[in-house]
């Protein structure tokens, strides 16, 4: 991956005010990103429409990578260009399914060339600003106004301020949540859903009494790793602290190694040392068509795969917040977690950012909440009811809105863990070894990419 230094500006007002106790001005307070888990925008000059040439009547052709494979987010950017496409019949715009599991490093091998897309997924946070070498400004093409219309815009742009450049535009908001069967849980007596490590127990001795699987681990709908992806169960074992002190993760106050982390962790791993997941969960690469199938309880996903399992399941499925913690859990990940950039080489800018700026339109937000997403413009609102059960945790409940743990550590460490903790987990490695290569992950960097003297 391609790494650029940034300024004490950033650091300050990045991860360390993004999660702590400082603040800057024009970047999103502490208080705000606690309480709404990133979606307050930052205050940022207005600006009137951008001065950019009109939108070319000639042919244009365009290529858009996306790595989302069957779940929903491919069929809505299918949607997405077949919109676009009819009120433009000029443009055509090629749509290139890439692998996942190394989606990144091809777009970044392809921005070297600069023989990739004008369009690709990208994902925000600190995966934005590791790849922004290579990703164009949006601030010339479309007007401030349109761009902070995208709840989260903040997280997609450099010094996670819009005014200072908006790489992204995030057009779903997401959760990292789990989905468990309802008819199986009621056959085993299961009438409330587990809330901390304890209640969590009785659910899986309960299950597992009745001969039903409680959980199932794999490549799952997403098929980031060869096994199963952490960051969705991480995300919820971190929430033994509150989400500002997630920061001392990153700047290593709070070192990977600590005993509290590690307990977390052992705890974790005895859900499939007990007996109450798969056995192979390294190379089970059926593991959510078996959840789908009624051959498990619960298994650990995000809205994503909500399209998938109601088409499946019907009516049968739930959903539920991984209660990886020893007090009740209240908090929930809800973030703008991925959308679509243009790459800086793109030679028909004006096309591709006139496709950006229509995902603020109502029609392209439709195609969201129809596909079972949740939108990220104001207006349009999920339509599908599961969708609406995740949002109002923190919307009607009082849950704090945690980010994606994968998105705001490092991303040397966050690749490490991608690989460690499901060793761990599987048992081919224990969990002090696994945190200590994490540790070590850490403290390789820069020590200006750990503390508040920039990121690059």
């Amino acid at each position: 991956m391609v790494y650029r230094k940034f300024t004490a500006v950033l650091a300050a007002a990045v991860v360390i005010s993004l999660l702590a106790g400082c603040s800057a001005s024009a970047t999103p307070s502490p208080s705000a990103i606690a309480s709404t888990g990133g979606s307050a925008v930052p205050s940022a000059p207005t600006s009137a429409a951008p001065s950019v040439a009109p939108i070319s009547t000639a042919p244009v052709s365009l290529t858009l990578w996306q790595n989302y494979g069957t779940e929903a987010n491919a069929p809505a950017t299918y949607a997405f260009v077949k919109a676009y496409e009819a009120i433009h019949p000029n443009v055509t715009i090629n749509v290139v399914s890439q692998p996942a599991a190394n989606y990144f490093a091809l777009l970044t091998a392809a921005a070297i060339s600069k023989t990739g897309p004008c369009l690709a997924t990208q994902w925000t946070g600190l995966f934005t600003l590791q790849d922004k070498s290579y990703l164009e400004p949006l601030n010339s093409y479309i007007p401030m106004s349109t761009l902070e219309s995208f709840k989260g815009i903040q997280w997609g742009s450099d010094n996670f301020n819009p005014a200072s450049g908006v790489y992204v535009v995030p057009w779903e908001m997401q959760t990292y949540n789990g989905f468990y069967n309802k008819k199986l849980f009621a056959q085993a007596g299961i009438t409330t859903l587990p809330k901390t490590w304890a209640d969590l127990a009785v659910v899986d001795q309960k299950l597992k009494a009745a001969g039903i699987q409680p959980f199932v681990y794999g490549t799952g709908a997403q098929g980031l790793t060869a096994g199963f992806y952490p960051y969705y169960d991480l995300s919820y074992l971190m929430m033994m602290i509150p989400v500002a002190d997630w920061q001392k993760l990153y700047d290593g106050s709070l070192p990977w190694t600590d005993p509290t982390i590690q307990a977390q962790l052992d705890k974790w791993v005895a859900l499939k040392a007990n007996g109450y997941t798969n056995q192979d969960v390294l190379n089970d690469t059926q593991s959510f068509q078996q959840f789908l199938a009624g051959k498990a309880a619960m298994t650990l996903e995000g809205t994503w795969a909500i399209s998938a399992v109601e088409k499946a399941m019907g009516a049968n499925v739930g959903v539920f917040l991984p209660p990886f913690v020893d007090q009740p859990l209240n908090g929930v990940v809800e973030f703008p977690g991925d959308g679509f950039a243009m790459t800086n080489y793109c030679q028909n800018k004006d096309v591709a950012a006139d496709f950006l700026k229509f995902l603020a339109d109502p029609a392209a937000q439709k195609i969201v909440a129809d596909e079972g997403l949740i939108p990220t413009v104001t207006g349009p609102s999920a339509s599908d009811p599961l969708a609406n059960e995740l949002l109002g945790y923190a919307a009607n409940q009082g849950y704090t809105r945690y980010p994606m743990i994968d998105n705001v550590i490092q991303g040397e460490v966050q690749a490490v863990g991608a690989t460690v903790l499901v060793a761990a987990f599987a048992g081919t490695m224990s969990t002090h070894d696994a945190l200590q290569k994490m540790q070590d992950a850490l403290m390789a960097l820069p020590a200006d990419r750990r503390s508040a003297s920039g990121y690059k």
